[in-house]
């Protein structure tokens, strides 16, 4: 067969070897040094969202509560919705009237921890603890004996609010989930994967010494508490109003010998908001197309709540935008093209019984497309129309950005969700678009940098579209 006509019937996976030179191998690696210092200022929703309007604000975005909504929409604006710090709505007016569709591109923010309980200190045999109550979907024995840092939000009494943060800087001390010995674990080993750590036994060290002067049962707790109060002014009822996390104390860094890619906590889903924010503020013209970029909350336990996916603070967000410039909110949507930005699994060999080796992403070859990704019977998933999943195709081949399809694991050995069905609910063509992951949910995730970079230049092509 001629070869021009057999490149053109089969579509093949190319590996970044084959497409990129060394220049954009070196963009990758710069522009991932920007990622990596990300992940290490954003290990909670809370931070991801200060840290996208602390870069949103130096590109020129204006919090839409100081913008001058009489004035109407006009063309270049850019706006900043902040949903009670947990959520965010980025939106650049483009040139065409709204009611011609959006480019709306939707991550989340938050990753599986540790959550500390309403009442999370107590003292048992000489050390004080605190108790947790795990977030989204973990391997419990992953969160034993690695270090651990406590991140977190706090409101007094008197309504002051305090932000937490004990274990990042090279002096503060770290807390730890201590396991046991393997010497005494011959009982623990005979269990299931799912029981060798009991959700409800992820206690975590707080500390062994009484507070100055106390010697009584408890003294322990107390020193506990005498620490928080004078470092934060926070008090055991104020652990009440808390949201307290325990998350990997760890630093992001570079990964493998040869620097190819990139390890860290919290990449799924950091990694797609760190490229959707890095192509919309990379955006050098206005665009064609609106765009808006959501960072929702709550994705890892359903996008339930007033800051997940779920709720109505997109819908009515869109809705204040189209009455300042005088259009049809239901309109826009319906024109609109999203793309649900997540993670996806990487194809592993040692875990072939589970993954599929014909349709699952492989790391280094580009930035994932995936149509669905639910339960069973293609359950729970949005299963993206032929019509969107070629509008993309189209926009990412013509920007020559490397990209692969995924399944998500075998049929019925999957179980998972993103955002797109919210989105596609309110009747928004929406597809699913990400970077593959080694060891998700885990505490130390892996990704290719050359996959990173091109979901980023994958992002700057749909925006500019």
């Amino acid at each position: 067969m001629d070869e021009t006509l057999k490149n053109t019937l089969l579509w093949r996976g190319r590996n970044a070897s084959q497409v990129m030179d060394a220049d954009e191998a070196a963009a990758a690696d710069g522009y991932c040094r920007g990622y990596i210092d990300f992940l290490n200022a954003a290990k909670t929703e809370r931070e991801t969202v200060r840290q996208a309007v602390s870069l949103a604000e130096a590109a020129g975005f204006v919090p839409w509560e100081s913008f001058g909504k009489l004035r109407g929409i006009k063309s270049g604006d850019k706006l900043c919705l902040n949903q009670r710090g947990k959520a965010l709505i980025l939106f650049v007016a483009g040139k065409r009237p709204l009611e011609e569709g959006l480019s709306i591109a939707a991550a989340h923010v938050d990753s599986p921890r540790l959550d500390l309980k309403l009442r999370p200190l107590y003292e048992e045999t000489g050390a004080a603890f605190f108790d947790t109550h795990y977030y989204g979907e973990i391997k419990a024995y992953q969160w034993t004996g690695i270090p651990l840092a406590l991140h977190g939000h706090v409101i007094r009494a008197d309504g002051r609010a305090i932000d937490v943060c004990i274990g990042e800087d090279q002096d503060d001390p770290v807390l730890f989930i201590a396991d046991l010995l393997p010497h005494l674990s011959k009982k623990q080993m005979k269990r299931r994967g799912a029981d060798l750590i009991h959700a409800d036994d992820l206690d975590i060290i707080a500390g062994l010494r009484s507070c100055p002067g106390e010697s009584e049962a408890g003294a322990v707790k107390l020193n506990i508490l005498r620490i928080l109060y004078e470092k934060y002014g926070i008090t055991e009822a104020d652990l009440i109003s808390a949201e307290l996390s325990a998350v990997p104390a760890f630093p992001a860094r570079d990964l493998g010998l040869d620097r190819s890619m990139v390890g860290g906590y919290g990449q799924d889903d950091r990694v797609c908001v760190y490229a959707a924010l890095s192509a919309l503020f990379s955006l050098g013209e206005v665009p064609s197309h609106s765009i808006c970029v959501i960072l929702a909350d709550k994705e890892e336990t359903g996008s339930d709540g007033m800051t997940g996916m779920r709720s109505r603070f997109f819908e009515n967000s869109i809705g204040a935008i189209a009455e300042a410039a005088g259009e049809n909110p239901r309109e826009a949507l319906h024109n609109s093209l999203c793309i649900s930005a997540d993670v996806n699994a990487a194809y592993y060999h040692l875990y072939a019984d589970v993954l599929d080796p014909r349709g699952d992403a492989r790391l280094n070859q580009g930035m994932v497309l995936f149509r669905y990704w639910g339960h069973g019977g293609k359950e729970h998933t949005n299963n993206a129309e032929a019509e969107t999943t070629a509008a993309l195709r189209k926009i990412l081949d013509d920007a020559g950005v490397l990209w692969q399809t995924a399944e998500g694991g075998r049929v019925d050995a999957e179980d998972s969700g993103t955002l797109s069905r919210f989105l596609a609910n309110l009747d928004i063509p929406t597809i699913d678009v990400g970077v593959p992951l080694l060891s998700m949910h885990s505490p130390f995730e892996a990704a290719s940098k050359t996959d990173i970079y091109m979901a980023r230049r994958g992002f700057a092509a749909f925006f500019a579209r």
